[in-house]
């Protein structure tokens, strides 16, 4: 069974529809069918050529605490949400059904079964909005994340747009980027909670405080050591790199720049640092950069990145757009049987999946989706001796895999993203708009 948490309920974090389909189904009876629910996207979001997986660790923890305690049963009760009957039921609510997923970090394509939800209807149908909403925001970063990742090369990037998100969402999202390929962040809840590296010096207003640029720096560098960065674009960055090396020394760490024309002024301000002999002195650049921003600067002295409002709002593309449909169920006689939603534009695929990414010289060429007309799959893995299965348990009977939670299941998600996006083919690189890196191909496992 799903271990007790001393977390607030996660219960609320869900839409009125969930409750009142489930009031619904205690009065028909059909609350106890077996059913299988699925998450994936039907599309890749802003034309990406692929997606990331994130989420996984923090939809994990909510499921130890979606409890609907006192608190929640009052509000239910007093806003009229659901009948006593329902709310009984959910007075003693535990996820006892099983999750299946891809891991945290690994890509997904259209049509990929990122989670798949399987239990009675009554136990399954409430988790919707809560696995959607935490998944399609991470994803979203995640992927936005990669990009930005693949864009800088081997050059370090840090998140830092908390204050361009909401107070929680801003933790998530430094999570989110982590995994895909940033190196820290500024966010020292993100750092406490996940064990995400944190980062920071000084803002414009630190030297705004002082009487004079050189003062500022002074009293950084007495503060922190000459291994810090200085901001130098508060008035003029040509005086203020020069008063950076004249109060710190050819030792100085880095310097930061914040504004201009990036590449040009990247360029001066190495010539003038090496010209001054401070040739170990680090650029960094921020400024509002995105994924273009950062791949424009290439081939710039540039030694690393500051991203902040793109990154968090998933640069552009602030949700993954994934949905959450019911694929198979059993009909009154307990026999199982595939269903799809057939509407123009939003058709979904029914029957029970497994998917495989297809891999030739350790390069991937399709992801393989193969699905079922009953609920029981077969040996797949041994019929697809070139590919690699790309599900894992994440939840069984009720029982949630700790392993992918945590400090430590955030650093094995980034260790599987940066070791699984290795397999992306060239063109899944571009930063263009255009399609999937790799086809979708959807097979009958009967």
């Amino acid at each position: 069974m799903v271990a007790p948490s001393s977390q607030p309920s996660t219960a609320l974090l869900t839409d009125r529809y969930e409750l009142t389909m489930l009031e619904g189904a205690l009065r028909d009876g059909t609350a106890a069918r077996r059913c299988v629910f699925e998450l994936f996207a039907r599309r890749l979001a802003g034309g990406r050529r692929f997606g990331v997986v994130a989420g996984t660790g923090r939809l994990l923890e909510a499921l130890r605490s979606f409890r609907f305690g006192d608190d929640e049963l009052r509000f239910l009760r007093d806003d009229r949400v659901v009948d006593d009957t329902t709310l009984a039921y959910l007075a003693d609510y535990r996820f006892r059904g099983s999750l299946t997923g891809y891991r945290e970090g690994e890509l997904y394509f259209p049509g990929s079964p990122v989670l798949t939800v399987e239990g009675t209807f009554a136990d399954a149908v409430v988790l919707e909005t809560i696995a959607l909403s935490i998944l399609n925001h991470d994803s979203a970063v995640a992927t936005a994340a990669a990009r930005m990742s693949i864009a800088a090369g081997d050059r370090p990037l840090a998140e830092m747009g908390s204050r361009r998100a909401s107070e929680r969402g801003a933790v998530a999202a430094a999570r989110a980027a982590y995994i895909a390929g940033f190196g820290a962040t500024s966010n020292l809840e993100a750092g406490r909670a996940w064990g995400i590296p944190t980062m920071g010096t000084a803002a414009h207003a630190w030297t705004l405080l002082h009487d004079r640029e050189e003062d500022a720096f002074r009293a950084q560098i007495e503060a922190l050591g000459a291994d810090t960065t200085l901001l130098v674009d508060t008035y003029d960055i040509r005086t203020g790199v020069a008063t950076a090396i004249r109060v710190a020394g050819t030792g100085l760490g880095g310097v930061r720049i914040d504004s201009g024309d990036l590449p040009i002024v990247a360029a001066e301000v190495r010539a003038q640092l090496d010209a001054l002999g401070a040739t170990g002195t680090r650029i960094t650049v921020t400024s509002d950069l995105d994924e273009y921003a950062i791949a424009a600067l290439a081939a710039s002295p540039v030694d690393a990145y500051g991203v902040g409002t793109s990154v968090v709002t998933g640069s552009g593309t602030p949700t993954a757009g994934m949905v959450f449909k019911l694929v198979a169920r059993q009909d009154a006689a307990g026999g199982w049987t595939p269903v799809a939603k057939l509407s123009a534009d939003k058709a979904s695929l029914g029957g029970r999946k497994t998917a495989f990414r297809r891999l030739e010289g350790g390069t991937a060429t399709a992801e393989v989706v193969e699905v079922a007309s009953g609920f029981d799959l077969p040996d797949a893995p041994a019929q697809h001796p070139d590919a690699r299965p790309l599900q894992v348990p994440l939840v069984v009977a009720g029982d949630i895999d700790a392993t992918a939670e945590g400090p430590e299941g955030v650093r094995r998600a980034r260790a599987h993203h940066l070791r699984v996006r290795e397999e992306l083919p060239v063109q899944a690189l571009a930063l263009s708009r255009a399609d999937p890196g790799i086809p979708t191909v959807h097979t009958s496992a009967d």
